[in-house]
């Protein structure tokens, strides 16, 4: 057996950690696992000498397609090529070595399609294009090892359900298939390795000492005692660049790309000098671009980058000295995550700096400074079978050489994700498949797979093949609405486009602002929102912008723990030493929230009579909960509401007085018909048809178009809200309805943590507060449901005005 870890690792004046040989040894006998290892601890290189221990043979010819390595994403796909050539090149070994991606050239593909290299870097996306093939089988006959890189990121998305399929396939043809996963942060590991191995398969290789983070916060010159959200965090601005000053090299992280844009252009305004040293980084830009700002990071030559996500994964970059967050991270495996850009190398600690864009972020960074201490790491779980993606692997099959139902279903049984799919669901996927299903059966298009005269599943038209081909994956892109005012004749003059996600919550007659107007939706058709002029002085408006990032449970907790320590006079960091200014206020105004407490605020003011709670369960829950709470209150009186949420809590707002001591204490917070007052108090019919779209691309109902004749968003979504209505009309019972509605409830409403909180905050003492004046946590709800009524400018006026006047009140 050839040592060529000891060789090049000697070379390098390396010593080989203890869980690497651990790794080593696992394959060596022959066994598949999960290795759970911090950032930068040397994961990559513990598996591929593992598989380079195993299977490479110093003086033989290169060898046939022998490793895949999935990434899940395209940089990390490029870095990971880089890594694993290194030793293929200073041990001279004859293995070949390449990328399949989408970014892969024509010529490169060609080549692939004469010989695949030995190892083969690709993403879920390409491997089950290769699986399409016809002679896949013969392709994958020598693959001995798989490795799964930053496992975390797949095991909770369709993209991972995906893959499950695709190893399901591999292990079929292989069934020794030897199968690695590599995470960094995961909360649940033995339910990501019985996801990636199956339940209680392979063994479980936990990393060196966890690795140090050290987090600071940058705290501000002034706290503001009434903050907001909404802000970019400008004013921390010569703080941030003071900090880039003082480093050789540093990320900073923000969570949107219009932050991102704007933190660049103001860093560079600030210091003109450092163009050509500081860039941008994030999905939206150029491939080429995004090449150019990796490379000359990890040549050092950059002394900042401006990023969003799309640097999170485990790019490997050693000159980073430390990371910024601008705001919140929202989550505690993503803080980590990031952190991990800075000292990538095994044995330095990671560094990463909050940077608070108002005050009530501080007790935030105070929270998540303990959590990442203690390893709070939020779990990730695995879908539960999504019929959209069994559909199109089902065509995938029948292209890559065909199936036979009664072989191919255990196999797909296999997979973690369709574990309990019953008789009857596979039964509707063939048919499905082969027809279109009850309701499709009369059109060419949607008779995608037959039985050929041996009883083989095949593609038996070209031109569907070719389609499919060209649709496989499970990444749906959100779009947005055209707004139009409605006429007789269909359509009025257009005023711009909304986010699709707001929409979707209301109902016709629902009003709305929008640019300075007060307006009624008419009607949603075709990817456009019919509205008219409304005379309504309120609208009940629920946001959801910014949605998708929700605080999560893990970091919540920690938050809520540090406001009751300070509830109690405990300010133990500098974070919460920092902000206690306006944690006074408002324990002298009202009271803090604490882990035995639900903290409820009462106020009368010239609108109406508010009520803000504060469950401290994110915008998501917020939103589900204050439309469930407006709607189970509307039953006991007639009462029309107003909302608005964000992350700590929520605010209802009514023309007349509601008894809320009363109704608090009963039956308005208990979770039972959950699921029937939901769906009662939301649009989730519109939710439905909305998420519709995303499973009618993966299940191949609408097609994209082909290259340079590609069908606009407008055009695929109608024709997914065509196959909805259709589908409710003559076919009920189309499973791929009921899925809609069930990822609604899942994700879209995430009605198991609603149900959760409704628990939680059932078990706390009410802690029920009538102000003279908002305090320091309603403050910044009001502001969210000002947004939708005022301009930008009026809103400035407003707010300055709000606080002065707050302010006086608290310096009496």
């Amino acid at each position: 057996m050839p040592d060529h870890a000891r060789h090049w690792f000697a070379h390098q004046h390396w010593k080989p950690f203890a869980f690497q040989k651990q790794v080593w040894a696992a394959v060596k006998a022959g066994q598949s696992g999960l290795l759970h290892a911090s950032t930068g601890a040397g994961k990559t290189y513990a598996l591929w000498f593992a598989a380079l221990q195993q299977f490479a043979r110093a003086g033989s010819r290169t060898a046939p397609l022998t490793v895949l390595w999935i990434t899940p994403m395209r940089a990390l796909a490029a870095d990971t090529q880089r890594a694993l050539q290194a030793p293929l090149d200073d041990l001279q070994l004859p293995w070949s070595l390449g990328l399949r991606t989408g970014d892969t050239s024509s010529a490169e593909r060609a080549r692939q399609g004469r010989r695949l290299p030995t190892t083969l870097i690709t993403t879920p996306e390409s491997l089950t294009l290769l699986l399409a093939r016809e002679q896949a089988r013969t392709e994958f006959a020598s693959l001995r090892m798989v490795v799964v890189d930053e496992w975390h990121e797949l095991i909770g998305n369709k993209r991972g359900v995906q893959l499950q399929l695709a190893l399901a396939r591999l292990r079929r043809w292989q069934p020794e298939l030897i199968v690695w996963g590599i995470s960094a942060t995961l909360g649940n590991q033995a339910h990501a390795q019985d996801v990636l191995l199956g339940p209680g398969e392979g063994v479980s290789v936990q990393g060196a000492d966890a690795k140090r983070i050290e987090v600071d916060t940058l705290l501000p010159g002034a706290i503001e005692r009434f903050p907001w959200g909404g802000h970019m965090g400008l004013r921390m601005l010569d703080q941030v660049v003071a900090e880039i000053d003082s480093s050789s090299s540093c990320l900073v992280f923000t969570n949107t790309r219009a932050q991102a844009e704007i933190w660049f252009q103001s860093i560079l305004d600030a210091r003109p000098d450092w163009a050509g040293i500081i860039a941008l980084h994030h999905s939206s830009l150029a491939r080429e671009t995004r090449d150019w700002v990796e490379r000359a990071l990890k040549q050092g030559e950059l002394k900042a980058v401006v990023c969003t996500s799309s640097l999170d994964l485990g790019v490997d970059f050693l000159p980073v000295e430390r990371v910024l967050q601008i705001g919140s991270a929202k989550g505690v495996a993503r803080l980590m995550q990031r952190a991990g850009r800075s000292g990538h190398a095994p044995g330095r600690a990671s560094r990463v700096t909050l940077v608070p864009t108002h005050s009530l972020e501080l007790v935030e960074a105070a929270a998540a400074e303990q959590a990442v201490a203690d390893r709070q790491i939020e779990p990730r779980q695995s879908p539960h079978k999504p019929l959209d993606v069994l559909v199109q692997h089902l065509v995938t099959m029948a292209l890559g050489g065909g199936f036979r139902p009664d072989e191919l279903l255990p196999e797909v049984r296999s997979a973690w994700a369709y574990r309990d799919l019953t008789d009857d669901e596979w039964q509707w996927a063939l048919a499905f498949v082969r027809h279109g299903g009850h309701s499709l059966t009369a059109y060419p298009d949607y008779r995608r797979v037959e039985p050929d005269e041996q009883g083989v599943w095949r593609v038996p038209d070209a031109r569907l093949a070719r389609r499919h081909r060209m649709s496989i994956g499970t990444i749906v892109s959100d779009a947005s609405l055209q707004l139009k005012f409605w006429s007789k004749g269909g359509g009025g003059r257009s005023l711009g486009s909304v986010e699709e996600g707001f929409i979707a919550r209301l109902r016709p007659g629902d009003g709305f602002l929008f640019a300075g107007r007060q307006l009624e939706l008419v009607r949603v058709e075709n990817m456009t929102a019919y509205v008219k002029r409304s005379t309504a002085k309120k609208a009940a408006v629920p946001r959801w912008n910014g949605g998708r990032m929700p605080l999560s449970s893990e970091l919540a907790d920690a938050l809520v723990v540090q406001l009751g320590l300070a509830a109690q006079g405990e300010y133990h960091s500098a974070p919460m030493r920092a902000v206690r200014p306006l944690l006074e206020v408002q324990q002298h105004w009202s009271a803090l929230p604490t882990p035995a407490t639900l903290l409820a605020e009462t106020l009368k003011s010239r609108e109406g009579w508010h009520l803000f709670l504060y469950p401290f369960a994110g915008r998501q829950v917020h939103l589900g909960l204050a439309s469930l709470l407006a709607s189970r209150m509307s039953r006991q009186q007639p009462l029309t509401f107003s909302m608005a949420v964000n992350d700590y809590g929520f605010e209802l707002l009514s023309a007349t007085a509601v008894d809320w001591a009363q109704w608090l204490n009963g039956a308005l917070l208990s979770p039972d018909d959950l699921l029937a007052d939901v769906v009662a108090s939301l649009n989730a019919g519109e939710l439905a048809q909305r998420r519709f779209r995303e499973i009618a691309r993966i299940s191949g109902l609408v097609f994209g178009g082909y290259p340079g004749s590609q069908k606009s968003t407008r055009q695929v979504q109608a024709s997914s809200s065509l196959f909805f209505e259709v589908f409710k009309q003559y076919d009920a019972g189309n499973l791929l309805l009921t899925q809609a509605q069930e990822e609604v409830l899942r994700q879209e409403l995430d009605v198991q943590r609603l149900a959760q909180t409704l628990t939680r905050i059932q078990g706390l003492r009410l802690d029920l507060h009538a102000l003279k004046r908002a305090t320091p946590l309603a403050f910044p709800l009001l502001v969210e449901r000002f947004r939708e009524s005022l301009s930008s400018e009026k809103l400035a006026d407003r707010i300055a005005r709000m606080v002065g006047e707050l302010e006086r009140a608290a310096d009496q």
